[in-house]
C-alpha cells in the first residue's frame, strides 16, 4: 500500500447546520476487486496489532462491513470487543460514537432532540450519537424496548424521524452491538425483529494461551494501554470497496444452495419459524464479501458454509419445549449444513490477484 492510501484523504463530512447530514452524494464507483482484496488485507493487519489471535472473527466483521451490515457481538466481559470497534473505526476513517445501554436509557439519548434556542426563540435540533459512522451500542440488551426500537428505523432505513422530520444518516452508517450472555438480571431481550437487522451474530471467544502470552508481551514492549493505530482507507475508499463487491460472480448453483439452505431451516422439526429471504439476502452479501476478502471474484461453496452459521442462527425462533434439551439455533442450522448437498465448485473467472 502506498503512502497515500495508508493515510486518510476523505473523513466523514461534518454535520450541516440542525444536525442533518450531507448525504446528497453521488453513488461512488466501484473499487477493482483486486484493490478489494489488497485493502482489506491491510485493514485485518492494522486491527490484528490490537486483537490478537482473532483473524477469523476480524474478518467476520470486516465481510459484514463491507457488505453494509450491522454485527451483534455476544460473549464475555474483558475480550476486547469495544476495542475491536474502535480498532475498525480508526483503520476505516470512520467516525466512531459509544453508547452505554442503561435501563433508563431514553430514545432521545440516541437519536437526539430540540433544544430551546432563547436567541432565536425556535427549537433546534440537537443530534444524538446515532449521527455517526460506526456505533457501538455497548449492552443493548439493558435498555428497554422502546429505547432499543429507536435503534431500528436507523439501522434499517438509515434515518431518524423525530418532532423536526426525518434525518438521513450518513453513509456508512453501522452498529456495532454487545451484549453480555450471562448476566439476565435488569435486561430486555432483543425481539426478534430486532435481531433480523444484524447481517451476523458471532462471538469472541477467550484467546488461545499462546496469543494471550503475546498480548501481554505487546503491553510490555508498547509501554502503554493504548494501541495506536493507521488508517488505511477513507470513507469514499470504503463505500467504493462496498460497491465493488457486486463484481464478484455469484453461479446458480450457489444462489440454489443458499435458498435450499434457508428453506430447510424452515422445515426442521426443531424450529418455530426459520430463517426468512432477509436471511438469505444476508449470506449472499457476506459471501460475496468474503470473496473478495480472498482474493476472488466468485463465490464458493465454502464462503457459504463459513458464513451459515453467524448469519442464519440468530433470525431462527426455537421451539419453546427444547430448552430443557438445550438445543441451540446453532445447531439446528449445523444439522441444516450436513443435510443439504454441497454442489461442485462453480466455474468463476479465476483469482483476481
Amino acid at each position: 500500500m502506498s503512502k497515500s492510501e495508508a493515510q486518510p484523504s476523505g473523513h466523514a463530512r461534518p454535520e450541516a447546520e440542525g444536525g442533518r447530514q450531507d448525504v446528497g452524494l453521488d453513488a461512488p464507483q466501484g473499487t477493482p476487486l483486486e484493490d478489494v482484496g489488497r485493502r482489506s488485507k491491510a485493514i485485518l493487519d492494522e486491527v490484528e496489532r490490537a486483537i490478537v489471535g482473532k483473524r477469523g472473527v476480524l474478518e467476520l466483521v470486516l465481510c459484514a462491513l463491507l457488505a453494509d451490515g450491522h454485527v451483534l457481538v455476544e460473549d464475555y466481559p474483558g475480550l476486547g470487543k469495544t476495542l475491536m470497534a474502535r480498532s475498525f473505526a480508526t483503520t476505516i476513517s470512520a467516525r466512531f460514537a459509544r453508547v452505554q445501554f442503561t435501563p433508563d436509557l431514553m430514545p432521545s439519548d440516541i437519536t437526539g432532540s430540540a433544544i430551546f434556542d432563547r436567541s432565536s426563540g425556535e427549537f433546534a435540533f440537537r443530534p444524538g450519537p446515532i449521527f455517526t459512522n460506526l456505533l457501538l451500542a455497548d449492552e443493548i440488551n439493558r435498555a428497554p424496548p422502546k429505547t432499543q426500537a429507536a435503534l431500528l428505523e436507523a439501522m434499517e432505513e438509515r434515518q431518524v424521524t423525530g418532532e423536526q422530520g426525518t434525518r438521513p444518516l450518513e453513509r456508512p452508517f453501522l452498529v456495532l452491538a454487545t451484549q453480555n450472555p450471562i448476566e439476565y438480571e435488569g435486561t430486555y431481550p432483543l425481539p426478534e425483529a430486532q435481531l433480523d437487522r444484524f447481517l451476523v451474530r458471532l462471538s469472541v471467544g477467550y484467546p488461545e494461551p499462546d496469543d494471550e502470552r503475546e498480548v501481554l508481551a505487546r503491553r510490555l514492549e508498547r509501554g502503554s494501554d493504548t494501541v495506536e493505530l493507521s488508517p488505511q482507507v477513507d470513507r469514499d475508499e470504503l463505500l467504493a470497496m462496498q460497491a465493488g463487491l457486486e463484481a464478484v460472480h455469484v453461479a446458480p448453483s450457489m444462489l440454489a444452495y443458499i435458498v435450499d439452505l434457508v428453506r430447510t431451516t424452515r422445515a426442521s422439526a426443531n424450529v418455530q419459524i426459520g430463517a426468512s429471504p432477509r436471511g438469505a439476502l444476508a449470506l449472499l452479501k457476506l459471501a460475496r464479501a468474503r470473496a473478495a476478502i480472498h482474493g476472488r471474484d466468485f463465490v464458493t461453496p465454502d464462503d457459504v458454509k463459513r458464513l451459515a452459521m453467524p448469519a442464519l442462527a440468530h433470525r431462527l425462533v426455537l421451539r419453546p419445549e427444547l430448552w430443557v434439551e438445550r438445543v441451540r439455533p446453532e445447531d439446528v442450522v449445523g444439522e441444516c449444513l450436513g443435510k443439504v448437498p454441497v454442489p461442485a465448485l462453480p466455474e468463476g473467472p479465476g483469482p483476481v490477484a
